[in-house]
């Protein structure tokens, strides 16, 4: 390992503690690739599952391989919807779905989780709905705290998401958060989960390599 992955691996250490305490149930992996066997070992074959936009899920290969053994799990796919109508009907069921995976845009080092979203309906199934959201993180995203989080989103994760998604927000442009008001914004709803009210609910599985935005 490098130094810099010993470190995480130390300070997932601290964090696991933290979000232990708080009803998580958290775990360290020192690659995507283990990360992707310690999902698979929590997602009951048989289940239903559903999803949020994530760049580090399609990192880890995650939704590939929910994708290509549908003989074991049946999968909502957001990307098939045609109309806002058909996203809606998705975003529903996805809400009764037995696991919701995720990222998640930050967590600090005491253990909280921080997102900011568009829609709403990646952090709206976390907080409520479905029997358990499996979210995979890089240590890339430690913030010492809730305001540096929320510094760190806006700074360097909503910028290149506009990118990613081909929105012309100013952000977009300049790299660096305009404060707009534009009905393109990603960056309408803010959620800080503290705790879980229900263990073995939110499973929280961080890597020791830099994924996602």
């Amino acid at each position: 390992m490098t130094p810099k992955q010993e470190a995480w691996a130390i300070q997932a250490g601290h964090v696991i503690k933290q979000m232990e305490r708080r009803h998580f149930n958290a775990y360290y992996c020192s690659t995507k690739e283990e990360a992707l066997t310690k999902a698979l070992s929590i997602i009951e074959k048989g289940s239903v599952i559903a999803s949020g936009g994530s760049a580090t899920l399609g990192e880890v290969g995650l939704l590939d391989y929910i994708k290509n053994h549908s003989e074991d799990y049946t999968f909502i796919d957001r990307s098939i919807a045609k109309t806002e109508d058909e996203k809606r009907q998705i975003h529903a069921k996805a809400i009764l779905s037995d696991y919701y995976l995720m990222s998640t845009n930050a967590f600090t080092i005491d253990g909280q989780l921080v997102n900011i979203d568009g829609n709403g309906n990646r952090v709206s199934a976390l907080c409520y709905g479905p029997k358990h959201v499996v979210i995979i993180t890089g240590m890339n995203k430690l913030v010492p705290s809730v305001d540096a989080a929320y510094k760190r989103i806006r700074q360097d994760a909503c910028p290149p998401n506009c990118v990613r998604l081909g929105l012309t927000n100013p952000c977009s442009k300049t790299g660096i958060c305009g404060e707009c008001m534009s009905t393109s914004s990603i960056c309408d709803l803010f959620v800080t989960t503290r705790m879980s009210r229900y263990p073995d609910r939110i499973h929280v599985i961080m890597v020791g390599e830099e994924l996602g935005y």
